[in-house]
């Protein structure tokens, strides 16, 4: 399609130009123009989105930047399907957009980002909040982010050039307190630890290495908010800050802190955010930050620093009014909160949308209800960024829906993924079926992530094996590796992301159940059968496990920058090693060369203790270290 723009478009063509081949149009600007074109007005002004058309006219009528490239999508979206429309849209929000996490070993390369930011402008997001622990260039602290693929900062600014042409902000989310083991782990930082993850507070060293992270992280970017973290710092002045200072009130410690850094966003013009648990978590007799019976005190709220706004990340909750009670006592401290919702991709090998809709459509409800006007979607990499972030487009989508209407309408969303970002809402859900067997009755605010506790677990010591005799998943991974094949067929553009979970499931069709098997062979006495495990169900899950490993490789290095990687390398090493181990133990006991296999001797217990018993469900556990072993 031949597009004619004109009106107000001197401050858009640069980023029409930019998504003109991803729509697949051809634009020229000015009133006259090609007579097989269409002639498109476009007017700023207050007010919804419209878009329409009638013939070869057409117009757009918009607010914020960001609204016209939403409705540039719409315009040729609708025009694929008639030649005469006319829509309205009314932003829910002001700002709404996504946390891209760049800490957790996955750290994007610019083109990778820049594609992120192609789709968002086509959804209507206008914020970008690129959360950076220590993967952030810092002059004078050469460790910090060493050899984690941190961002330059000519790579930070072509991230804020790109996203700037769409109306996109770029706020820079850091950290300043807590979460910072990656950076503290060196000995050039040993004077700056409180614990081995908390600064420490107080100390004029603290504060100068923080004047170099604010500088630093907000050097690239135009925006002029900055997030400065500070979230589940539990043991916050308990290490050598006690040592040093005694023991204080640890909402005395935070609101000290948090003066010091106001004061260092202040002097470089910022407005600052932060993470709101910390003074719910210090208000709560059980340290819990969703405690309803825990209630911030006044003095505490009087005495805490004026100028931050808070953030209330929530992605936990399905009912709209537990969203709103913690909306209302977010406001208890005198301002309006951001709100961070979750698209769930974290702590599993697969993105968990059931979770995400429960949660997603009850706070996106609440916040429209109270008047939010702020909202960010986070989307974590915790554990090592297993599940690519790519994963979450269909998470990114149903925000932006939201965002653009007072009531979801599903079957716009699905039409509008389809076409900002190519493969159907059904194809992204699936994503999600080899966590949640159509057998067993999971609640869609349940989480599990069988295939990450499947997949890792040491066959023969197999400390999940107890939760896997309680399912039968007979055939349940073939179903959903054939899906996998048909839609990289169907969507080649994003096919890696169906490719790694067709390889995953192919592993755990054969492995899911690989433990129960030897360990059932061993205590009737069937060596033939253990033989049979050992000569050719091992060489072929090694194989299945190898062509993961490639699949996995190949979807990481052409998202992300290299480093990180090793870190999964190493888990599919290990498991590629235990199986050799766990072969070679069980030839050697058919063999005769030794009488007993005392692993498969133990008595298998469920993973996480006495609180499991009679609980069938499947379980979630995130961390890789504690799946493969109880050891350290």
């Amino acid at each position: 399609m031949k597009l004619v723009l004109y009106g107000d478009v001197r401050e858009l063509m640069d980023g029409v130009r930019t998504l003109a081949p991803e729509l697949g149009i051809e634009v020229t600007e000015g009133e006259a123009g090609d007579r097989n074109a269409v002639r498109l007005q476009v007017q700023r002004r207050p007010g919804p989105i419209e878009v329409s058309r009638s013939g070869d006219e057409g117009t757009i009528r918009f607010a914020e930047k960001i609204h016209f490239f939403r409705a540039l999508g719409l315009f040729v979206e609708e025009s694929r399907r008639a030649d005469t429309f006319n829509l309205t849209e009314e932003p829910q929000f002001t700002t709404l957009g996504a946390m891209i996490d760049a800490s957790r070993n996955g750290v994007l390369k610019v083109e990778s980002m820049e594609f992120l930011l192609r789709k968002m402008a086509l959804m209507g997001l206008n914020l970008v909040m690129l959360y950076t622990e220590d993967t952030y260039e810092v002059e004078g602290w050469p460790y910090f982010g060493y050899m984690r693929g941190r961002y330059t900062q000519d790579e930070l600014k072509a991230i804020d050039d790109y996203a700037y042409q769409f109306g996109i902000e770029v706020v820079p989310c850091i950290q300043t307190l807590a979460h910072l083991a990656r950076a503290l782990q060196w000995n050039a930082f040993a004077g700056l630890r409180d614990t081995e993850d908390i600064l420490l507070a107080g100390s004029e060293d603290t504060y100068k290495f923080i004047e170099d992270m604010i500088r630093a992280a907000s050097a690239p970017f135009r925006s002029k908010r900055i997030h400065i973290g500070m979230d589940e710092a539990h043991a916050l002045g308990l290490g050598r800050y006690l040592q040093l200072n005694g023991y204080r009130k640890r909402f005395d410690i935070m609101n000290e802190h948090l003066r010091r850094v106001l004061e260092i966003t202040d002097k470089y013009g910022l407005k600052a955010m932060m993470w709101s648990d910390m003074y719910f978590r210090l208000a709560s007799k059980t340290g819990g930050y969703y405690d309803l019976d825990a209630l911030v005190p006044e003095d505490v709220i009087a005495d805490m620093p004026k100028g931050v706004q808070l953030v209330y990340w929530d992605y936990y909750h399905d009912d709209v009014e537990f969203y709103e009670q913690f909306i209302d006592r977010h406001r208890r401290f005198g301002s309006d909160p951001v709100f961070a919702g979750g698209v769930w991709i974290w702590g599993t090998m697969v993105p968990q949308y059931p979770k995400t809709y429960a949660t997603a459509n009850a706070a996106l409800t609440a916040c429209k209800r109270k008047g939010i006007k702020e909202a960010f979607a986070t989307m974590w990499g915790d554990n090592g960024q297993e599940t690519n972030v790519y994963n979450a487009l269909l998470g990114l989508q149903l925000f932006a829906e939201h965002g653009y209407a007072e009531e979801l309408d599903e079957e716009k969303l699905d039409r509008r993924v389809r076409f900002c970002v190519g493969p159907s809402a059904e194809a992204f859900k699936d994503l999600s079926r080899p966590d949640r067997p159509a057998n067993i009755d999971l609640h869609p605010n349940y989480v599990t992530n069988l295939t990450k506790w499947l997949l890792w677990q040491a066959p023969l010591i197999g400390l999940f094996d107890r939760h896997a005799a309680d399912m039968d998943l007979t055939g349940h991974f073939p179903a959903i590796a054939e899906r996998m094949a048909r839609y990289q067929k169907e969507y080649p553009d994003l096919a890696h992301l169906f490719a790694v979970t067709e390889k995953l499931c192919l592993v755990l069709d054969k492995k899911w159940d690989l433990g129960l098997r030897m360990k059932a062979a061993y205590d009737s006495g069937e060596r033939d059968r253990l033989r049979t495990i050992a000569e050719q169900e091992i060489p072929e899950l090694q194989q299945r496990i190898e062509a993961l490993r490639e699949a996995h490789r190949a979807q990481w290095f052409s998202i992300y920058k290299p480093f990180g990687w090793e870190v999964i390398d190493l888990r599919y090493g290990g498991l590629l090693v235990r199986l050799k181990t766990t072969r070679a133990r069980l030839l050697q006991y058919v063999n005769g060369e030794t009488d007993r296999i005392e692993e498969l001797e133990t008595e298998r217990l469920h993973f996480d203790g006495p609180r499991r018993e009679g609980h069938r469900l499947p379980p979630y556990y995130h961390r890789w270290d504690r799946i493969v072993s109880p050891s350290m």
